[in-house]
């Protein structure tokens, strides 16, 4: 711990009772799942039950996390709004969805015939959630609000919808959360640190088929990567990861990311790592 100064302190704390109450408050909720267990229990891949707690579960203990190292230094709000935010959004896609629309196309579709779906209102309350978290998270470090705010909020945004899109299989998506969030909670990022902290508590069951981000976890581990991403970046950088999460946004309507990886050797073995 020596010459480790006080930010670095935070993350390692952030992360550290992230990952503990991520696995704690699974373990709980899978004990006494609200409203019953199959509630809760879908279908993955494989055609083998999964339960969706580790979403809520990962939701708290990252918020958990990040207010804790706000303990050693300030600055958990943007974090904080970012993952409960996110996370509120995907619950209700998660508990009262339905299947009709899918993808961006099919859910902007089904508005355009006047149908509003879960998913046209959780587009909605992540553009509101990451606008309000990049203003937190401007006013933090003192810069002004301006468009760069408005980049960083759908930034924030698209970051968690695309997150979403990678929880097709177990720990893939956690696995991003982990490896695109370590550079950013070493830069000093709290939020980057909160998610991989949450990613790492929630990895094991994950890994083993047993439970899954869904909509809840995935929606907010996007979000608390998005802020750390709008922490590290101005107006610029900011245009240049909404063109990124753009870009890979609309290229999944039209190819699997699945097929992608599972015919790519180094990203098939780096996606299959640690399932039985």
């Amino acid at each position: 711990m020596a010459g480790l100064g006080s930010t670095g302190l935070a993350e390692l704390l952030t992360a550290g009772i992230a990952a503990t109450s991520t696995a704690t408050i699974t373990r709980v909720l899978r004990r006494h799942p609200p409203g019953g267990a199959p509630r809760w229990t879908r279908t993955n891949h494989a055609g083998a039950p999964v339960s969706l707690l580790e979403g809520p579960a990962y939701a708290v203990g990252t918020a958990l996390g990040a207010g804790a190292g706000s303990v050693v230094t300030a600055g958990a709000v943007p974090a904080v709004l970012a993952t409960t935010g996110a996370a509120a959004a995907g619950l209700l896609d998660d508990l009262a969805g339905d299947n009709s629309s899918k993808g961006l196309k099919g859910h902007l579709g089904a508005l355009r015939q006047g149908r509003i779906t879960t998913g046209v209102i959780k587009i909605g309350a992540l553009a509101v959630t990451g606008l309000i978290s990049a203003a937190a998270a401007d006013r933090h470090a003192g810069r002004a609000l301006g468009p760069a705010s408005v980049v960083g909020g759908a930034v924030i945004a698209g970051s968690a919808n695309f997150a979403n899109l990678l929880d097709l299989r177990p720990g893939r998506a956690a696995k991003v959360a982990v490896l695109s969030g370590i550079p950013l909670a070493l830069m000093g990022e709290r939020a980057a640190a909160a998610a991989v902290g949450g990613a790492l508590g929630a990895l094991p069951a994950d890994l083993r088929g047993e439970t899954m981000l869904g909509d809840t976890g995935a929606n907010a581990a996007g979000a608390l990567i998005g802020v750390a991403l709008v922490g590290r970046t101005g107006l610029a950088g900011r245009a240049g990861a909404l063109g990124v999460l753009a870009a890979l946004t609309l290229l999944s309507e039209r190819v699997s990311f699945t097929k992608v990886i599972e015919s790519t050797p180094v990203l098939r073995e780096l996606d299959a790592w640690g399932r039985p």
